[in-house]
């Protein structure tokens, strides 16, 4: 079973030259102090490439020590919010594998095989077909990774501790690494989207709730916060920009964060 692109060739480039192209280039200028260590989650936004590639790329470019640190196939939790196909709880795809235009990646079976007996876990094709908020972030994975397997998870209704739940449970070892996928703030004049975003990255940072109106993933985002928490993680803000800093309009934006989740407090790069 594959679960073919969606918005390939509309939010990010259907060419694979040119998609690694793009991809590369928003890696190589990423926002924030550079460290040695990387960290065990990440929060990142789903846009078309153009408006939120740049803070993306922030992100995943945090993930490169692990990425070159990791000596077997890296795994990696992904979940974003659900845009198109209303659903309860997390959602499956059904799917082996998950192509893009740089090729295949695959599902890791064993782990989602571990979520079936948990009642917000579900599996339905037709959440993913054409769900954007996972596919976006394939190619950075891509990219970054030379082996991984990913266990996408779609979010609908649902709360912070049900999301706890399923993260805890995929949390693993070194070999894992979360991915939290989320824009904030929509349609907002610039000045005004500027003024909700800090306030919703502060938020962020101090791991309180957030509400669907400050981040569409507002669920992901309040799941992932609820274990850090629990687990003392230290969240560092990398990037906070908008459409209106990037390729669009400051009539009305869209806001976008990067974030990163350290589970010991991150040293400085030397």
């Amino acid at each position: 079973m594959i679960r073919n692109p969606a918005v390939a060739g509309t939010f990010y480039p259907a060419d694979p030259a040119q998609l690694a192209q793009e991809v590369d280039a928003y890696l190589a200028h990423p926002r924030g102090r550079v460290r040695s260590t990387s960290p065990k989650a990440i929060v990142a936004p789903h846009a078309g490439y153009a408006y939120s590639g740049e803070i993306a790329g922030s992100a995943y470019a945090a993930l490169r020590p692990w990425a070159l640190g990791v000596a077997r196939t890296a795994r990696v939790v992904l979940l974003g919010p659900t845009h198109r196909v209303a659903a309860q709880g997390l959602v499956l795809p059904g799917a082996d594998v998950l192509r893009t235009p740089l090729g295949d990646v695959a599902v890791d079976l064993e782990l989602v095989a571990d979520l079936t007996n948990l009642p917000q876990v579900s599996v339905s094709s037709a959440v993913h077909a054409r769900e954007h908020s996972l596919e976006v972030h394939l190619p950075f994975l891509q990219r970054v990774l030379s082996r991984f397997r990913v266990v996408p998870l779609a979010v609908g209704d649902a709360d912070a501790e049900e999301v706890a739940e399923v993260l805890e449970r995929l949390w693993g070892g070194e070999e894992t690494r979360i991915v939290a996928s989320s824009d904030l703030s929509h349609y907002l004049p610039y000045q005004s989207a500027k003024r909700v975003d800090d306030e919703t990255a502060r938020a962020i940072e101090h791991a309180e709730t957030v509400s669907p109106r400050q981040a569409c993933g507002a669920h992901v985002i309040n799941g992932l916060s609820e274990v850090a928490r629990r687990r003392g993680l230290t969240i560092e803000r990398l990037d906070l920009r908008s459409s209106g800093d990037t390729a669009g309009s400051r009539d009305e934006v869209v806001g976008y964060g990067a974030f990163a989740y350290y589970e010991t407090r991150p040293m400085e790069a030397s």
